[in-house]
This record gives C-alpha cells, sequence and structure tokens, in this order.
C-alpha cells in the first residue's frame, strides 16, 4: 500500500508505503538480488550471465503506475492522494565488488545516456511532474542492497527541496534577468578556494554555504536545463568529473567513502524553467574518518544546518584527496580534472581577499 498524505503545517505531501518493509534487507553476498543469474545460482533481477547497465521497476516501490486506493479517507485539511508515478533501480555493473568510484569514464557515459533516456521517457508520462535521479551509498544512509546501483523516482508532484531552488532562482531571474546558478559558479570559479575540479564543461567545488562537511556541487558551465540537453562533448565531461569527485573521497580517508548523490534539473510538468540550472549535489555523512555528520535537533527540528567546519579548508582537503587518487590510479582524465583548477586555487589563496 502506497499513498500520499499533505501536512498543511509545512505544506508538503508525505509518501506512505507500508510494504516497503518487506524490501529485501542487506542479503549475503551468495544471494544478492542484483547479480547476473548464473548457472547454478538462483534466480535474480536480471535473467542474464552477465551485463553492462540495467534498468528495471523497483519491487517495492514508493510510487506506483497503478496505485492503490488510500487506506484512508482524508479531509479538507489533511487531503489524501494516490501516489501514482515510476520507481526504477539503475544497476551500474555486474560487479557486485566494485562501486562509482570504479567505473570507467566510458561506463560512467553510458550511464548519462541512460540517466537522460529514463529522464525523457518518465517525465513524458502525464502523471509524473518531475524525475528525480540518486544514489545511496553506505550503510551508514540506509543502504539495504550492496550492489552498486542507483534510483529514478519519477514523482508525480515536485519535491520541497528543489520547489525551493525553482523559487529562488526565479525571483532572482525577475530581479537581475540572469540564471542565479550560472553567477553562483561564477563567483566560485573566480575565487576558486573551493572548487575541488573542473574541466572544460563542467566544475565540482564545496558551495559557500555547504551543510555537510565535504558537500560536493557539480555544474556544467553552460546553462542547462537538464541532462537530456548536455551535448556529447558535455555527457561525457560530466561522466569525468562525477569519476574525479567519487575516487577523491574514498581517498579523502582511504575507504569506500558513503554519499548521496542527487541530481536536480527541471520538471517534466510542462512548464517553463529557463531560470533553471542543472547540478549535482553529493551529500557525504563523515566529518573525519571516524566522525559522522549527524542531522540532530537543529537540522531535523529547526531546518538550520551547523557545519563544524570551513568550506575553504575541507575543498583543500579534498583537492588533495583528489591529486591523490589520480596519481595512485594514473586516470589521466581525474589528472586533468585536478590540474585545471589548481592555477585557479593558487591565484585565490595568494590574492589576499
Amino acid at each position: 500500500m502506497s499513498e500520499l498524505r499533505w501536512n498543511p503545517v509545512l505544506e508538503e505531501w508525505v509518501v506512505t508505503a507500508t510494504h516497503r518493509q518487506d524490501r529485501t534487507y542487506k542479503p549475503p553476498d551468495g544471494f544478492c538480488p542484483l547479480c547476473p543469474t548464473r548457472n547454478g545460482d538462483f534466480p535474480t533481477e536480471v535473467p542474464a550471465a552477465d551485463y553492462e547497465i540495467v534498468v528495471f521497476e523497483n519491487k517495492y516501490p514508493s510510487f506506483r503506475r497503478d496505485p492503490c486506493v488510500p487506506a484512508v479517507l482524508g479531509t479538507e485539511l489533511q487531503p489524501i492522494a494516490p501516489s501514482q508515478g515510476v520507481c526504477e533501480v539503475v544497476l551500474y555493473t555486474d560487479d557486485h565488488h566494485a562501486t562509482f568510484a570504479d567505473l570507467s569514464v566510458d561506463r560512467i557515459a553510458n550511464l548519462v545516456d541512460v540517466w537522460a533516456d529514463r529522464y525523457e521517457e518518465l517525465g513524458a508520462l502525464s502523471y509524473v511532474r518531475y524525475v528525480l535521479i540518486f544514489e545511496n551509498k553506505g550503510d551508514c544512509v540506509g543502504v539495504t542492497l550492496h550492489h552498486p546501483h542507483g534510483q529514478i523516482y519519477a514523482f508525480p508532484f515536485i519535491p520541497p527541496r528543489v520547489a525551493k531552488e525553482l523559487e529562488s532562482s526565479s525571483k532572482y531571474a525577475a530581479a537581475k534577468g540572469r540564471c542565479m546558478f550560472c553567477d553562483l559558479l561564477a563567483e566560485e570559479l573566480s575565487d576558486g578556494r573551493r572548487v575541488v575540479a573542473e574541466n572544460a564543461d563542467f566544475a565540482a567545488f564545496i558551495p559557500f554555504s555547504a551543510g555537510y562537511p565535504y558537500e560536493v556541487h557539480v555544474m556544467p558551465k553552460q546553462h542547462r536545463e537538464s541532462i537530456a540537453q548536455l551535448s556529447r562533448p558535455e555527457r561525457r565531461g560530466l561522466a569525468r568529473i562525477l569519476s574525479t569527485v567519487t575516487r577523491g573521497y574514498d581517498s579523502l580517508f582511504d575507504f569506500s567513502f558513503p554519499y548521496m548523490m542527487i541530481a536536480h534539473q527541471a520538471p517534466t510538468d510542462g512548464g517553463q524553467y529557463g531560470h533553471y540550472h542543472l547540478h549535482f549535489e553529493f551529500y557525504p555523512p563523515h566529518r573525519t574518518a571516524a566522525k559522522m555528520k549527524y542531522l540532530a535537533g537543529c537540522e531535523s527540528g529547526g531546518g538550520t544546518f551547523i557545519n563544524d567546519t570551513l568550506p575553504e579548508e575541507t575543498a583543500e582537503e579534498l583537492r588533495a584527496a583528489i591529486g591523490r587518487a589520480c596519481a595512485r590510479t594514473g586516470a589521466r582524465s581525474g589528472a586533468d580534472d585536478v590540474a585545471g583548477i589548481n592555477g585557479t586555487a593558487e591565484a585565490a589563496g595568494s590574492g589576499g581577499g
């Protein structure tokens, strides 16, 4: 059973999906439902002996194409609605022990094409208003299946965080006649201290107002509203910089770094969103190798983040980690990405600003 329940105080929907209590929870490696089905093994979600990238609908979805009748009746103050939408699983590789950081740039570029395809196909459904592409990595962010995968949620409404970004960027565009995200990126590149990686088409930086110590935003240099609008070179540039950031994360404390990765792009409800700008946001829960950033009372109850670090300092640490990762692997693309920011960061550090 799944349904939407309206919170009139916060003016946002909550998804109730009770069947998700029964989803597979941390099975042994030999019984992973996301691995290929090999001779003599139990049947998995993929009826093939190997694969590259696979997309299929989630067996325990928060949204359904054919939603159930709500369990109770809503009221005028607290209405209820069917949770119509689509939830998909995206398998990155058939290697159970790999992570996103282990994928080749070619594989990630193929994945970017898959994301673009799913954004357009799901977004074309009459009941879908927003397509959210994301990955949860690591036990501490609630991962229940360790096989490398991401997810796609096709929402019947625009999620609150994105709605707030749409509102602020619309106001900025009306007042300034420019894209707020383009201006933010220009400021970050000009300052340089918080930039952690850069190539011809994309830049990655720890935001000036980061909530998580090692939060990273990845943004195209040209104004693009969605992944589907990216050119072929831009899609490869996105693949390169996502590879660079995730390998840098793993090098930061020399372990596989947990995070949430979310793509923010324009809604698919037929509206005009020229003021919005595609970007990826990474939320890693670690603030040191042994300490976590918890969303405690102030964050969860008050809605205000407290960051125990300075973004300028954590960006310097992450730049160094990216450099180490590139040196270890000899990865040319990652080396180019980090090399592209050295002059900017050094100039900002010596500018006396």
